[in-house]
């Protein structure tokens, strides 16, 4: 798609700014909706990217986003709720109301970031919740694709670096969950899929998993996030209960490392049955080829610290 229109919902996010620019090198006009222009000062520069403050929760204010766009793209979510009933509000409500919006404004197409093992009846309030868009979505009379993605990895993601910080603040890592498996896929993979969905009439009525191309289990990607920053700690594997345990206290702290409904999900694995799509790309890049441009390079910065602080 080249001279559209499109409109980005959580454009200025992890995945956003990543899509956003390879939208914008193809030639497309975007507009990426903030509460705050400054968290998406990175995108302002961009030459054709207007960033807009409005609240996306606010049906007006989304009407007047999405009027005269060729495309939507909705990419909001969240991984915890910080009252209960987030999941909705911001998982199906706010799909409702884009819906709405592009029907009122005669926008035809419409893509959506939905998740591995989304559903309706699934394990978790976040599943749900995901489940329950996709169903709005597909109903939606609109010209809609979804994607499924496992855990999206690349600079700034919020996984791997997690454990990173992790294992250099703590002796020891009590891992909750150490057996739940993932088929992590590359940040530029999935904003590439997007950029070429929109260009595929195929991908009309389709849904999409993503995955990259090989599954690890989480005690797997701790300890290779440990040797790529040479702060490799032992790891504990909880057991039920006290993964239970764990999940209630972190819960309840500032950051919510962790939260129940977090460990609810990670009952299913996180992987695909079925390659990457090709007609979206690929083959997607190993995360042995990801990780190490940004998680390894702290490692000597660390490392030399250290020897400083021993040194006196």
């Amino acid at each position: 798609m080249n001279g559209a229109t499109i409109v980005v919902l959580g454009g200025s996010g992890f995945v956003g700014r990543h899509l956003v620019a390879r939208l914008v090198a193809a030639g497309n006009r975007v507009v990426v909706p903030t509460r705050s222009r400054e968290r998406a000062r990175h995108l302002i520069l961009l030459p054709t990217v207007d960033v807009v403050e409005a609240d996306v929760h606010d049906p007006a204010a989304l009407a007047g986003l999405v009027r005269g766009a060729t495309a939507a793209i909705n990419l909001v979510g969240i991984l915890n709720e910080s009252r209960r009933g987030d999941f909705d509000r911001v998982h199906v409500e706010l799909p409702r109301k884009l819906i709405a919006a592009c029907r009122d404004s005669s926008v035809p197409r419409l893509l959506h970031m939905s998740a591995l093992n989304a559903d309706r009846e699934g394990p978790s309030r976040y599943l749900r919740s995901k489940g329950e868009a996709e169903a709005l979505v597909a109903a939606s009379g609109l010209q809609w694709t979804i994607f499924q993605p496992s855990i999206i990895v690349g600079r700034e993601d919020s996984f791997l670096n997690l454990f990173a910080r992790l294992q250099h603040l703590l002796p020891v890592i009590a891992l909750a969950c150490a057996g739940a498996r993932f088929q992590p896929v590359g940040v530029d993979d999935v904003a590439s899929a997007y950029v070429r969905a929109l260009d595929e009439d195929a991908t009309r009525g389709r849904r999409y998993p993503l995955c990259g191309p090989t599954i690890y289990t989480l005690r797997q990607l701790v300890a290779y996030v440990g040797e790529l920053t040479g702060d490799k700690r032992p790891i504990v594997a909880l057991g039920p209960g006290l993964s239970k345990l764990q999940a209630l206290v972190l819960e309840r702290l500032p950051g919510k490392l962790m939260s129940r409904d977090n460990l609810a999900s990670m009952q299913r694995d996180s992987v695909c049955d079925c390659p990457f799509p090709p007609l979206l790309g690929g083959p997607p890049a190993a995360l042995e080829a990801i990780a190490p441009t940004y998680i390894a390079a702290a490692a000597p910065r660390t490392r030399y610290g250290r020897m400083r602080s021993q040194r006196g």
